[in-house]
C-alpha cells in the first residue's frame, strides 16, 4: 500500500538532508551564528531509509543540506540511490539542491553516477550583491561556472532558485529574467518564509507572487504554463517563448492542499512539513534494531500525522522547531 496521509494526499517525494553544514551564510537563512547543530549519519543509514521509503511508493528523492556537496562520498551515494527502485519497479527520480559553489567540479561525476537534475540557490546576478547576501567573497563566478557545467553535462532542466526580500534584492527580478533567458535556465522565485535563524521574519519583507509577476511584466509579457497539482511553483514563459520563470508562493498563495513531500533531516528525523513543530525519529528506530517492516509501520504512522496546512501570517502561527538550514530545503 502506497503512502498517503489522512487528507488523501499521495506522498511521493522524499527530501534527504545529508548534512546541515554549509559553506555559505546567506543573510535570509543564517542570520545567527549557530553553525551546524546536528550530526550527519553514515550514507548507509540514509540509503536504508531511502530504500524503505521507495518500497512505500516514493518516486522522487532530492538531496539537500546544508550544502550536500560538502559531504565526501556524495557521488557514491547518488550511485547507490540510482540502483533503488520504487514500489512500481521504476528507478527513482534523483535531484539535488546546492548553492553551486562546488558544482563545477562535481557536475560530471554526479551525472555519471545517476543524478538527473540540479537546482542551484542563487539570490543575485550582481557579483557584489551576491557576496553581500552569501557573506562569501568571489562566490558568484564559482556558482555561475557550476550552473554552466550542470547544463553542459545534461543535469537539466537546471533550475535556479532565488529568495526575494523586500529592501534587499527585489531589484534583481528583471535582471534574473534576463539571466534565465541568456543562460537558458529555469528560474524560480521563492517568497521569503519564516525559517531563518534569528526569527526576524515579517510579512512586510515578503515580495509576493503578484508583485513579482507585475515587475517582470515590465520587462516582457508572461504567459502561464499548466503545472501539475503537486508542483510547488506557478510557471510562466516569456511571450516570445524564450525563458521560463516560476514563483513558489507559500506565503501569499499556499499549495498545502496538494503537498506530496516528506523530509528526512541530517540526523535521521522525519518532518512532515517545513513548519512542523516536532520531529519523528526514524534513525532511533534503526538504532533499536527495527526491521524494515517495522520501519515501514513507523513511517506510515508518521505520515498520518502530516499537517493539513501551515499557518504563516496567522495569529496562532508557531515557528517551526528547526530553521531551514537544519531541516533541508
Amino acid at each position: 500500500m502506497f503512502l498517503s496521509d489522512k487528507f488523501g494526499r499521495p506522498i511521493t517525494d522524499l527530501r534527504i538532508a545529508i548534512t546541515d553544514h554549509c559553506n555559505y551564510k546567506c543573510v535570509y537563512c543564517r542570520t545567527g551564528n549557530d553553525g551546524a547543530l546536528y550530526s550527519d549519519l553514515p550514507f548507509a543509514d540514509y540509503l536504508r531509509m531511502a530504500r524503505v521509503f521507495a518500497g512505500l511508493g516514493i518516486k522522487k528523492v532530492r538531496l539537500t543540506g546544508g550544502e550536500p556537496l560538502l559531504r565526501k562520498g556524495v557521488v557514491d551515494f547518488v550511485r547507490d540511490l540510482a540502483q533503488l527502485r520504487s514500489a512500481d519497479g521504476e528507478p527513482l527520480e534523483l535531484a539535488l539542491t546546492t548553492n553551486g559553489h562546488l558544482l563545477a567540479e562535481l557536475a560530471q561525476p554526479l551525472k555519471d553516477a545517476g543524478l538527473q537534475r540540479v537546482t542551484v540557490s542563487m539570490d543575485a546576478v550582481d557579483p557584489e550583491r551576491f557576496a553581500r547576501i552569501t557573506r562569501v567573497p568571489n562566490g558568484y563566478d564559482r556558482v555561475l561556472a557550476g550552473i554552466r557545467a550542470a547544463k553542459r553535462v545534461g543535469l537539466e532542466p537546471v533550475k535556479v532558485n532565488c529568495v526575494l526580500l523586500r529592501g534587499f534584492n527585489e531589484d534583481q527580478i528583471i535582471p534574473f529574467g534576463m539571466f534565465a533567458r541568456e543562460e537558458d535556465v529555469v528560474l524560480r522565485f521563492i517568497e521569503f518564509m519564516p525559517l531563518e535563524e534569528d526569527r526576524v521574519w515579517s510579512p512586510d519583507v515578503v515580495v509576493t507572487l503578484n508583485e513579482i509577476l507585475r515587475r517582470m511584466s515590465e520587462y516582457r509579457p508572461l504567459a502561464e504554463i499548466p503545472h501539475a497539482r503537486s508542483e510547488t511553483a506557478r510557471r510562466y514563459r516569456f511571450d516570445d517563448g524564450i525563458g521560463e520563470i516560476g514563483v513558489i508562493a507559500p506565503v501569499s498563495q499556499p499549495f498545502c492542499g496538494h503537498c506530496s513531500r516528506i523530509r528526512l533531516t541530517s540526523d535521521g528525523k522525519i518532518r512532515t512539513c517545513l513548519f512542523s513543530v516536532w520531529d519523528h525519529d526514524l534513525h532511533a528506530q534503526m538504532r533499536r534494531g527495527a526491521s524494515d517492516s517495522q520501519l515501514e509501520d513507523f513511517i506510515r504512522g508518521v505520515v498520518q500525522k502530516k499537517e493539513e496546512r501551515h499557518h504563516i501570517g496567522e495569529a496562532d502561527f508557531v515557528p517551526a522547531s528547526r530553521t531551514m538550514v537544519h531541516i533541508g530545503g
